[in-house]
């Protein structure tokens, strides 16, 4: 992308790029020119990758190899095991450090470089592509859509309007992005689009029988019994829930990061409870929250004050520890919440 002075768009400052698309063309098409002025780009999401995350920067790749790139596919964290089959989830690279040069970065659900916990993407030229309800515009350019179901929806718009192909392999990936984002077609983004992009997905050879299989019946035992451990500590209060477990339940049932992911559900899903939270402490005596909410009320705006962030209706965030003070801390935030415009739980 070039502006008036004759600058590329990897010779703009972060504000100034910005400004410079805000004023000549939709983030799409900005996007697009710099992809396709490129050569070598890096791909990457949100440490702890969920479905999204593994699909929505999996198609980027794919995407990018249609347009004759060269692509660079990474994460913090390795690929969950649940995951691990979908095509192009091999290439995802597990790494601390990147080095380059990369023509640009491609941030996918990221409010800022450090959600992506990957060091060295600050010298390069960033393209932040985000759909969470405390998206911020970090980045030299930036396309946030609150209302799209998925990442992996962004990704899909912006490969129908570069004219890629939808092959079954980017089909696959992009519709375990809506899939596991919305929580089944459960959650609050679900819209008549959704499934109208899902039947597409369906129709270029997405096959949403095995997919659903892969994601919802390939359970470990581990996260089973990892479960099992914070149903014990469920506790109810009104229309609030929450759950907890130990670093010592975790090594107990030999559970992985990726075992805590949806335990927080199991609170939520109980009749006449609004909202919960599901309590993890990490190695380090720090305490990570998961929050969902049935829809009335907003638990992105409670984690963002608390340091983290997400979507409305499912949000997290990390607080200091010991587990009981960071309980206490969250379930101050969330009880006014559920208090203020909710009767009592029957």
């Amino acid at each position: 992308m070039e502006d008036s002075s004759g600058k590329t768009a990897r010779d703009l400052a972060p504000d100034e790029a910005a400004e410079a698309c805000a004023e000549t063309e939709s983030p799409v098409k900005a996007i697009l020119r710099v992809l396709r002025q490129g050569e070598r780009f890096l791909v990457c999401s949100h440490e702890r990758p969920d479905g999204d995350a593994v699909g929505s920067v999996t198609a980027m790749g794919m995407l990018l190899e249609q347009m004759g790139k060269r692509a660079d596919l990474v994460s913090a964290d390795h690929v969950p095991t649940i995951y691990r089959g979908l095509p192009g989830a091999s290439a995802i690279r597990a790494v601390q450090r990147v080095h380059g040069p990369y023509d640009a970065v491609i941030l996918l659900e990221c409010d800022g470089l450090a959600r992506a916990r990957v060091q060295g993407l600050g010298k390069f030229f960033q393209i932040n592509i985000d759909h969470h309800a405390t998206g911020r515009k970090f980045a030299n350019l930036n396309w946030i859509d609150r209302e799209a179901a998925s990442v992996g929806e962004m990704v899909y718009r912006l490969a129908l309007a570069a004219g890629a192909t939808i092959t079954p392999e980017m089909a696959t990936s992009l519709y375990t992005t809506v899939l596991t984002d919305t929580g089944g077609f459960r959650y609050g983004g679900t819209r008549a689009s959704t499934f109208a992009m899902a039947r597409e997905l369906v129709l270029a050879g997405a096959d949403p029988i095995r997919i659903a299989r892969d994601v919802f019946f390939s359970t470990a035992t581990s996260k089973l019994l990892l479960l099992g451990a914070a149903l014990v500590n469920l506790k109810r209060e009104g229309r609030l829930a929450w759950l907890w477990v130990t670093q010592q339940d975790m090594v107990r049932t030999c559970a992985a990061d990726e075992d805590c992911e949806g335990i927080v559900n199991y609170a939520v899903s109980i009749f006449g409870v609004e909202a919960a939270v599901f309590l993890r402490e990490l190695p380090e005596r720090r305490i990570q929250a998961s929050l969902r909410s049935k829809g009335l009320v907003n638990v992105s705006a409670i984690a963002e004050r608390l340091g983290g962030g997400g979507h409305e209706n499912a949000a997290g965030c990390t607080l200091e520890g010991p587990l009981p003070r960071a309980l206490e801390e969250i379930l101050a935030e969330l009880r006014p919440s559920v208090a203020g415009f909710l009767p009592d739980a029957p």
